[in-house]
């Protein structure tokens, strides 16, 4: 068996990008080629040190079971919006969708994937774009009927949402979308009986024909399902409490972390917890994960 010193010194030393690059090809071979893919930055807090800023990762990740593109490091939030390019290009992304938060809904980003890679987009619109914004909130959305609805309980909380889908009037101030969307959440918190209520809008090039509302819903609550995946690298993983810094150590640690929820998903496995506590338990039966998965 190797040292600990040796289990330390290696995730050092290796290459992030070729790591990532055979990992996530390992990974695609179990991939649906329909699946949306959902990119959304996260923070390695854990990884700021006095002279340092903390290792900002970009995943693409594919929501159920694993990832197309494994995490690209970056130097901070304003250069996630430059690996937007790279971190696709080698990706064959013809006919399928990309969804991505507010930071990523650049001009740039639209024109990329429908011109130059023959994909759909879900662009999320906040105030970061104030003409798109301010379009979409004055869509007559009371006349407009709902396309679909939807309630789920669970960590804690009541949640109802509700999706309107409309063919916009004419072009808006952002590239190639003909689709408006609205997504209204209503949560109810089980312990505390607070309710908030949240209103989301997005623009697609994705027509009515190509994703009616029900297949829209889907495809946001998909981009969703990556919030749920840094939670468990948060939570689970306890991710933000490791303080590795050396080398390429918190860049590694991240692409292990994703590759063991991939493994986990493709044997069944749904709760991360339960898996994590089985693995600690067995660490012999460990190699099954990688079995499952050839």
């Amino acid at each position: 068996m190797p040292r600990a010193s040796t289990g330390c010194r290696l995730p050092a030393r290796l290459d992030g990008d070729a790591l990532d690059k055979a990992v996530g090809a390992w990974l695609a071979q179990h991939a649906d080629p329909g699946e949306p893919v959902a990119l959304d930055g996260k923070t390695l807090r854990g990884s700021r040190t006095a002279g340092q800023r903390a290792v900002h990762l970009v995943p693409g990740d594919h929501p159920q079971p694993m990832t197309d593109a494994e995490p690209a490091a970056v130097a901070g939030r304003s250069s996630e919006i430059t690996s937007f390019k790279p971190l696709l290009s080698g990706l064959d992304l013809n006919g399928r969708t990309v969804t991505f938060d507010a930071l990523h809904t650049q001009h740039d980003h639209a024109r990329f994937l429908v011109e130059t890679k023959n994909a759909h987009y879900v662009a999320l619109i906040k105030d970061n774009r104030p003409k798109p914004a301010a379009f979409l909130r004055t869509l007559p959305w009371s006349d407009i009927p709902l396309g679909t609805r939807s309630r789920e309980r669970g960590h804690g909380r009541d949640e109802i949402r509700r999706l309107k889908a409309a063919t916009v009037p004419h072009r808006p101030a952002f590239p190639h979308a003909v689709q408006a969307l609205q997504i209204v959440r209503r949560r109810r918190d089980l312990r505390t009986g607070k309710v908030t209520l949240e209103r989301l809008y997005s623009l697609t090039n994705h027509t009515a024909q190509d994703a009616d509302p029900t297949r829209s819903a889907q495809i946001i609550r998909g981009h969703w399902a990556i919030e749920a995946h840094h939670h468990v690298r948060y939570r689970t993983f306890a991710e933000d409490a490791s303080h590795v810094h050396t080398g390429t150590v918190p860049r590694t640690m991240a692409s292990f972390r994703n590759t063991a929820i991939a493994l986990a998903r493709l044997a069944g496995w749904d709760n991360m917890a339960a898996p994590t506590d089985y693995y600690r338990s067995h660490p012999d039966h460990a190699l099954d994960l990688i079995m499952t998965g050839s």
